[in-house]
């Protein structure tokens, strides 16, 4: 049996890299004053968001942290300017920086609660990649770590819906009664390819090492949460966002594998999991993995008067059909549409760019809160399927 992994020993990585901001930068700051921030976890996501970070106006990269010197190369390689920046293996010596500002936190799922907690005592504006931990423990340190951060702080969380304008014309429509009254939501996360193939070079050390968990973190449930509280975290948070931020009083649902591990320990690779949120409203989460490619990643709102459809890609509304003279019952052509706005790019970008002009504002943004719930109820849903039972959320929370 594997022993428990430590959270202090597993990842204090850090790397830096640095940007010249001319001083004809977004939200008129000058390039003396630009809002300095490190990069802690050079992985995927951290160099993905970094990227986007770099290119942000107004911003100059002063870090960068990895625990591992391949990633740090990577994070050299991948984000721009960061070649030329300290870089760090232990995240508390970018944290203990006083001129660096914000910090963007991209480790295993597992340590974001220890990397946020140390990240507000530090001070520091943070961007804390989702979800806001692996399980209930983790959670709860996040949240009581966050009722102590400073009010003048931002903290952000990768939820990036929250800040597409799509999404928040959506939200508009329903906070202002355009689709009447809403019972019912679905959350589709259904994307992947085919099913996985176990590397043909295993990584160094004895299987399921401690190494080995942190390099490939995403298969773990340990690490990572598992595939529902990881990946189709975004669509619970969706979920409890039109939903006004309430949390759900109960979770159920069937789950099951299809196809056999090429490693990790996933028990699961589909889900369909009901949320009962108060009032009577209901949230649904259809999720699917390895689908051979295809994608059908949205959330639809269904209200007595029209269907708001949202994606990273668009938005639609749709209302009551003008005409009902169908020639038979078979002919389902879709005649509702009444209004569509496509995104015109990559909605990480809106959420980085309201991150770091809340805090040149001085507008700070608290979402440790709402991020920490709507990752507890990724876990109860977890619970209900693993479980094969209903699950209330005081039981959730009980539980740890």
């Amino acid at each position: 049996m594997e022993k428990k992994m430590t959270r202090r020993g597993a990842l204090a990585g850090a790397g830096a890299g640095l940007l010249i901001v001319k001083p004809k930068t977004a939200f008129s700051a000058q390039a003396n004053s630009a809002v300095s921030f490190g990069v802690i976890g050079t992985g995927g996501r951290g160099r993905y968001v970094g990227d986007f970070m770099v290119k942000t106006p107004g911003t100059r990269l002063a870090a960068i942290c990895d625990k591992y010197p391949d990633r740090i190369d990577l994070g050299k390689t991948h984000i721009p300017g960061a070649d030329t920046v300290p870089a760090y293996r232990d995240y508390q010596d970018v944290l203990s920086k006083r001129d660096i500002d914000a910090v963007l936190i991209a480790t295993p799922v597992y340590l974001h609660p220890e990397h946020f907690e140390a990240a507000v005592q530090a001070d520091k504006h943070i961007y804390c990649e989702k979800p806001a931990g692996a399980d209930v423990a983790g959670c709860k340190r996040l949240l009581r770590a966050g009722e102590k951060a400073n009010k003048q702080k931002t903290i952000q969380f990768g939820y990036q819906q929250r800040f597409s304008p799509e999404y928040l014309t959506a939200m508009e429509y329903l906070k202002t009664g355009r689709i009447g009254e809403m019972k019912l939501m679905m959350s589709y996360w259904v994307l992947g390819g085919v099913p996985p193939k176990a590397p043909e070079k295993p990584l160094p050390g004895a299987p399921a090492s401690e190494d080995e968990k942190i390099r490939t973190w995403g298969r773990w449930e340990e690490t990572s949460g598992g595939p529902i509280v990881e990946q189709d975290c975004h669509g619970v948070d969706t979920l409890n966002w039109f939903a006004m931020d309430a949390t759900p009083t109960k979770a159920w649902g069937t789950a099951g594998r299809r196809y056999p591990l090429a490693g990790g320990d996933w028990k699961t690779d589909y889900h369909n999991i009901a949320f009962y949120y108060p009032n009577g409203l209901e949230g649904w989460l259809i999720s699917i993995k390895h689908t051979a490619g295809y994608r059908d990643v949205k959330e639809q709102l269904y209200g007595s008067l029209g269907l708001l459809e949202t994606s990273r890609k668009y938005y639609k509304l749709h209302g009551p059909e003008g005409d009902w003279r169908f020639p038979n019952a078979d002919d389902l052509r879709d005649r509702s549409l009444i209004e569509r706005r496509d995104s015109p790019r990559e909605i990480t970008i809106d959420a980085v760019e309201a991150f770091f002009k809340s805090i040149v504002e001085k507008k700070p943004i608290h979402m440790w809160k709402s991020a920490g719930e709507s990752t507890l109820t990724a876990i109860m849903g977890r619970m209900a399927v693993h479980q094969k039972r209903e699950i209330t959320w005081d039981e959730m929370m009980r539980s740890a």
